[in-house]
């Protein structure tokens, strides 16, 4: 592998491997909404669990709270795919990057890998985002709204 020694080229190479980096903006402002999403589940099910260790909760409560703990369960495994998903996204648009940087500096002919690596980024991203949606309308399907009385 022979670099460009021409501060040129560096610079150039340095503008074209920045390009990605938008998305990994994205991609972590993402992670750390999924990541308090991911808390509240833990939060809300460690205190069903609670409540039914104790046996202080009558049978048809009880029966509420473990069909709600499947449900919180179910949106735990959203939740995590889409932290997985999101950091598949960060290590491929990460790749990229180095890709493109190493492909301007050297005579490494690593666009073609570039390209798939970014596209399957976006993929992640995108597959990631739908996730996150099935987790979040989970969550507000089991809300009952109380109508407000008419005054």
């Amino acid at each position: 592998m022979i670099f460009a020694p021409d501060l040129g080229a560096v610079t150039h190479a340095i503008q074209l491997a920045v390009a990605p980096v938008f998305l990994l903006t994205a991609v972590s402002g993402m992670m750390g909404a999924v990541a308090s999403r991911l808390a509240r589940i833990i939060d809300r099910a460690r205190l069903l669990e609670t409540l039914l260790e104790t046996g202080t909760v009558e049978a048809a409560k009880a029966k509420r709270l473990y069909a709600e703990l499947q449900q919180l369960r179910q949106r735990g495994r959203l939740v995590n795919g889409c932290i997985a998903l999101l950091t598949l996204c960060s290590m491929m648009i990460g790749f990229t990057i180095i890709l493109l940087f190493l492909g301007e500096i050297s005579e490494l002919r690593s666009l073609k890998i570039a390209s798939v690596s970014f596209l399957g980024g976006v993929l992640a991203f995108l597959l990631a985002l739908l996730c996150f949606l099935a987790e979040t309308l989970q969550a507000t399907h089991v809300l009952k709204f109380a109508k407000a009385p008419l005054k």
